[in-house]
């Protein structure tokens, strides 16, 4: 196994806690039969095994993509026709490591795609990677997440190895997975083996591959552990094992708990830098020169994406149904849902200063998705940030040549500016800059607010 230093902000004591971590170490031999079963019940010779991958969206696909290589059979399985056309298509959103191994999978056979969930049973093990969203009064919505384990568990069969990675609540896989097996008559150790391993999937950072992500896994029994462990095994070099599934999803609810805190503290120090004629991206770099005790975050317009913004809510969520209350989390999470307000707020700001109002006032909106070098609107704070201009009367564009068409939450449609011009606005808002595209023009804008604190090529530019 690779050696990976803890992330803790601890004085060099992450050194003597890292025995407390079990590790895995893959079997040299890497026989099936020591994995997740013998390839009897897949349809193929003993000695190869199969994997189903339930969902084929942001984590799904590059899952089933790590595989290609090391399994010889990939089952595909999604509802979605249109997403399965997509990626047939070779028009599935990836990153450009992975789009060669798409095309590699396609054409050797290796994956393979279907909408049918009765082609789980002829897989050896099971992969599910269905998102965990929260709808708009920010309750998890648990309906793709009920389905696919539902699904699983109609069609899961002995000696399977069946692996949840949605990120969700602790206790889920006993709930939806461990408990409905065993009512089926499939005790989970003996006749299946259910753990919980948390999908760790950087969309558009070509530094965080999975390769060299270490991963978690937590089984209902040691020897579920085990099986799942091997499995997860072909998709990461490091593998730490943790006493149960519940803790493993704990683990990955504490992760983006942690995240979320971090940038709306990052956001609220860069609001503190402001108004004391600092740039808080300095700050922020120097002081992580310190080698202990301190894990920064840069400030933003806000915060998007599926996990940030809704995994928090799976824990406060959780507790409250027990009476419990979690107030840091809980204001941590309303902190980031006000973000795109105060981006608006700064926007009115900057033109009024001119002696401008934002109502009748021309302004574009510099990248619509979540981050950089990706297509995802999946909560992206320039959806809020977008109606509130609506709302204020701004006259609003968008330039954004990866999301050529935006859905407004209130309704109606936004087209990306196919050739923008910067004199044609009063303002531009930088939200998301992605790696090569060319943003010259927005130095021509009167006027430009920098909601990244890192858009150069602006020098009149004014930051949130």
């Amino acid at each position: 196994m690779s050696e990976h230093r803890l992330s803790l902000a601890v004085n060099g004591r992450e050194r003597q806690l890292h025995g407390k971590l079990v590790s895995y170490q893959l079997p040299v031999t890497d026989l099936p039969a020591a994995g997740p079963g013998n390839g009897n019940g897949s349809g193929h010779n003993a000695g190869t095994w199969s994997v189903a991958i339930v969902g084929l969206g942001y984590v799904g696909l590059p899952t089933a993509l790590a595989l290609h290589g090391r399994c010889p059979r990939i089952i595909g399985v999604d509802i979605s026709e249109n997403r399965l056309a997509a990626i047939a298509a070779h028009d599935a959103d990836l990153a450009e490591t992975d789009r060669p191994r798409l095309v590699a999978a396609l054409a050797d056979g290796t994956l393979e795609l279907t909408s049918d969930m009765a082609a789980i049973a002829a897989a050896d093990a099971v992969i599910i990677c269905v998102p965990t969203p929260v709808d708009d009064s920010r309750v998890p919505d648990l309906a793709a997440l009920r389905g696919a384990c539902a699904a699983v568990v109609s069609h899961a069969r002995a000696g399977q190895t069946i692996i949840l990675t949605s990120t969700t609540y602790a206790g889920t896989t006993t709930e939806l997975l461990t408990e409905p097996l065993a009512a089926r008559g499939l005790v989970a150790g003996t006749d299946v083996f259910v753990a919980f391993s948390p999908e760790r999937i950087d969309p558009g950072n070509p530094d965080h591959v999975q390769r060299e992500t270490p991963r978690v896994v937590g089984g209902a029994t040691k020897a579920c552990t085990g099986r799942a462990a091997w499995v997860v095994g072909h998709l990461t070099d490091v593998v730490y094992l943790v006493s149960s599934p519940d803790a493993a999803e704990a683990t990955k609810l504490y992760e983006n708990v942690f995240r979320a805190v971090s940038l709306a503290l990052a956001n609220e120090f860069a609001d503190a830098c402001g108004a004391l004629g600092l740039d808080p991206v300095e700050v922020t770099l120097a002081a992580g020169t310190k080698p202990y005790g301190f894990l920064g975050a840069f400030p933003g317009p806000g915060v998007g994406g599926h996990c940030i913004p809704c995994d928090p809510h799976y824990l406060l969520w959780q507790l409250a149904s027990s009476g419990r209350s979690l107030p840091l989390i809980k204001q941590a999470m309303r902190s980031i849902d006000l973000r795109p307000a105060r981006v608006t707020q700064r926007a009115r700001e900057v033109l009024a200063a001119d002696g401008q109002d934002l109502a009748g006032a021309r302004v574009v909106v510099v990248g619509a998705s979540y981050k950089a070098g990706v297509r995802d609107l999946r909560e992206s704070p320039a959806l809020p940030l977008i109606a509130g201009l609506l709302d204020q009367g701004a006259d609003v564009s968008c330039y954004d040549p990866l999301v050529p068409v935006i859905d407004l939450p209130g309704g109606g449609v936004l087209e990306s500016v196919a050739a923008p011009q910067g004199s044609g606005f009063d303002l531009a808002i930088v939200h998301t800059v992605h790696p090569g595209v060319s943003y010259s023009w927005v130095a021509d804008c009167p006027r430009v607010l920098d909601a990244t604190y890192q858009f150069d090529l602006a020098p009149h530019r004014t930051v949130v």
